[in-house]
């Protein structure tokens, strides 16, 4: 990579207009002043970026000096200056399996890191399959899942497994609460993903094994069932969590051989769980079909979401039961709003802890997950901003 002198800013915001991408670079005028980090935003529209910048200043005075960007993912050549003019890029221009690729490819060819908040199973698996081989190559770190789809299940599984000391197989399930309203790029990437579920079952499968076989015997996961100690019934979730959190075992000791995880959504009961459940199926069905997948997108549109009141009554809980023989532990990750105020903030830190370097991070490049690139100074990080981490309960039988 370019040295930081070379290049005018440290981080750059695209997608600064959208729903996800203001509340970023919200995040960001409230916390990192620009005499810190040099930082951006970029977007395709230049006006509109104007005006995000002239809101940033009712927040912080300073960012009247805000550098806007022009950049459209339709322009190879707008997108490619864009990222050999910063160290790191963030991104919440979604669905990534429509806009991503380009970003992706011209920050591998121009050494610059970068991050997004991709839940989409078919394009992480892409995005490994082309890049990660040239972006080792390079010494980039292309980070996936930087939102709430995979942080706190990535980084609450490692801070599980770093409770336990058994040298028995190690089996995580997380039980997942979340109140809270999406946006209408949420829904529009749902939607697109359950459409391109069957056809990603193949590459979800490079996804989970990072390229290595598993190690140790397989842990058959269970399905809808009563667990006591979230006091009702776990859902298993269709979501690309299970598949990061698998791939990051591979990169840490304190997982061990023939690590096994299930996440699950929890429910109080097993009447609600049978009716989510065919809501869900309902929606899946719908989305495998034009027609009604074009109805499904057109309840809700990009660039709608929660109001800030809606967003500060919300909230998540990841509770975490790791088991290795006799041995059990409970853990939680909480935090407010999943989607949005909290997805921000993980991108945001994410891009500053790339932007900061230091020897705490792993040494490593390529396509990654959470904790292939940050490792446990991801938990600190985020402890550090408000993000809840703790031991519920700790018994050896």
């Amino acid at each position: 990579m370019s040295s930081a002198d070379s290049r005018h800013f440290d981080v750059v915001i695209f997608g600064a207009t959208g729903f996800t991408g203001q509340l970023v670079a919200e995040y960001f005028a409230r916390n990192v002043p620009l005499t810190d980090i040099r930082w951006a935003i970029a977007g395709r529209n230049l006006q509109k970026l104007v005006e995000v910048r002239e809101h940033l200043t009712t927040i912080e005075p300073a960012c009247e000096r805000l550098a806007v960007l022009s950049a459209d993912i339709s322009s190879d050549e707008s997108i490619l200056t864009m990222a050999k003019d910063t160290r790191v890029v963030l991104t919440t221009v979604g669905p990534y399996a429509e806009y991503g690729e380009p970003l992706v490819k011209a920050c591998v060819e121009a050494g610059t890191d970068y991050c997004d908040i991709t839940g989409e199973p078919s394009f992480v698996s892409s995005m490994r399959a082309k890049y990660h081989d040239r972006a080792v190559k390079a010494g980039v770190r292309i980070v996936n899942c930087c939102g709430f789809d995979s942080i706190p299940a990535d980084a609450g599984a490692l801070f599980t497994v770093l409770q336990m000391s058994s040298s028995e197989p190690k089996r995580v399930r997380a039980f997942v609460s979340a109140h809270g309203k999406a946006s209408g790029g949420t829904w529009h990437s749902a939607i697109k993903a359950m459409a391109e579920m069957r056809s990603a079952t193949k590459p979800d499968k490079a996804v989970e094994s990072g390229g290595s076989k598993p190690s140790g015997p397989r842990w058959k996961r269970p399905g809808v069932h009563q667990e006591k100690a979230v006091k009702g019934w776990g859902l298993p979730m269709p979501v690309i969590d299970p598949s990061i959190v698998k791939r990051s075992s591979r990169s840490h000791p304190a997982y061990g051989d023939g690590f096994g995880y299930g996440q699950y959504l929890r429910v109080s009961s097993l009447k609600k769980a049978m009716t989510l459940m065919a809501g869900v199926a309902g929606v899946f069905a719908g989305a495998q079909f034009k027609p009604t997948r074009q109805w499904l997108l057109g309840k809700l549109q990009p660039g709608q979401g929660p109001d800030e009141e809606t967003r500060n009554k919300s909230s998540f809980r990841l509770t975490f039961i790791g088991q290795a023989g006799k041995e059990q532990v409970i853990t939680a990750v909480s935090g407010g709003d999943a989607g949005y105020t909290e997805t921000s903030k993980m991108l945001s830190e994410c891009g500053l802890m790339l932007a900061e370097g230091g020897d705490t991070l792993p040494e490593r490049s390529g396509v990654l997950t959470p904790v292939e690139a940050f490792g446990e100074t991801l938990i600190h990080r985020l402890t550090n901003r408000g993000i809840g981490f703790e031991v519920v309960d700790k018994q050896a039988n």
